[in-house]
Formats: C-alpha cells, sequence, structure tokens
C-alpha cells in the first residue's frame, strides 16, 4: 500500500479544521459591540466678536456642526442654507440646538469676514474662525479633510470634507449627515435627540 507524505497528511488535516471552523463563524450570529465614534472633541476658536469660543461654551445644547470657508462657491453655500432652513422648521425647538459654521481658511475669514457671511442664512448661525493651528486642531478633531487648492496667494479654493455633524449635550458624537440631506430629513433627527427618542 502506498504511504502518504507526512507532509500533505498533515496539510489536508489543517485544511479540514480550517474548513470546519469557518463553517461554525458562518453559523454563529455575529456580536457587535456598541462604540462611539472619534469625531468631535475640544477647540479653542475666535467668534465673530473676536472673543474666544470653546466647545464648552455649547455644552447643554445640541450642536449642528460643518467645516467650511467663506470663498466657497458652491457646497457650502448650499449646506448653510439648508442649517438655516433648520432653524426655522424646528421652531421653539431651535433655542436647544446650536448651529456651528467653522472656517478651514481663516486667512481670509477674519471675525468681521465670517460675521456677515454666516449672518445673510441665518443669525443664529455660530461663526468661528481663529489661527491656522486652531483651525487645524478643530478639524482634526472631528476628521474632517481639508487642503488649499490652485490659485494665487489670495485666490484660491479649499477642497473639504462636506458632512454636517450632529453632537449631544455633552458635544460628543450623536450622527452626521452628508451633503444635499433634506433640511426635513435632519429636523426628524434632531427632533428625536431632542426628545430623547433615539440613542446611540
Amino acid at each position: 500500500m502506498r504511504r502518504i507524505n507526512p507532509f500533505f497528511f498533515a496539510l489536508i488535516l489543517f485544511a479540514a479544521g480550517f474548513a470546519a471552523a469557518y463553517a461554525i463563524l458562518q453559523a454563529t450570529p455575529s456580536i457587535q459591540t456598541a462604540g462611539k465614534a472619534l469625531i468631535g472633541g475640544p477647540f479653542s476658536l475666535v467668534g465673530t466678536d473676536g472673543k474666544r469660543v470653546t466647545d464648552r461654551d455649547f455644552r447643554g445644547k445640541l450642536m449642528l456642526v460643518m467645516f467650511g470657508y467663506t470663498h466657497c462657491p458652491d457646497v457650502c453655500p448650499a449646506e448653510l442654507q439648508t442649517m438655516a432652513e433648520v432653524m426655522d422648521k424646528l421652531g421653539a425647538d431651535a433655542d436647544a440646538l446650536a448651529p456651528v459654521f467653522i472656517s478651514v481658511d481663516p486667512a481670509r475669514d477674519t471675525p468681521e469676514v465670517l460675521s456677515a457671511y454666516v449672518k445673510a442664512f441665518n443669525p443664529r448661525i455660530t461663526g468661528l474662525t481663529g489661527s491656522p493651528d486652531e483651525a487645524a486642531s478643530a478639524a482634526k478633531a472631528y476628521r474632517v479633510y481639508f487642503k488649499k487648492a490652485g490659485g494665487g496667494a489670495d485666490d484660491y479654493s479649499v477642497d473639504h470634507s462636506a458632512f454636517v455633524y450632529l453632537m449631544d449635550r455633552d458635544g460628543s458624537y450623536l450622527t452626521h449627515f452628508s451633503f444635499n440631506t433634506p433640511a426635513d430629513a435632519i429636523v426628524t433627527v434632531v427632533k428625536e435627540h431632542l426628545s430623547g427618542g433615539k440613542s446611540t
């Protein structure tokens, strides 16, 4: 009788064991552990009145946070308009939500420039700017990508993420909205969290 090479015999046993283990895993329901997304965190920036503003100044309210810049040709105006609509549609509940616009172009977005910009959409929107390092630190905390693109020294664009983040009363991440999410959809989610009807 022909003898089986011990190496191939061991290989066959390994393959059989792997197949059995894989079958067990496939038949076992997956278990997921809950955890908070690593989005958000401390920041220290400058408000449109020139005063220092930190994340702690918004405690006790939900926050609707977006990053952008005043020279943005399309995404930022569209999202700020949506943010303004959200505040209008919330009615009395709007007092429990702090809409925040953080500049990723602090070189051009001075407090004065930012003030005129956000007020054109809704006076309740808080505009924040700061030094380049402060802006970069805030963007990093929210996992926001931004990078200066083509153009000259003063005439350039900034590529950046286009998410709007909903944070809870302690500044922790709840969820986010993609670009062009309708105001009504955002209002529905905000009201659920305001009423305590949804947990994350």
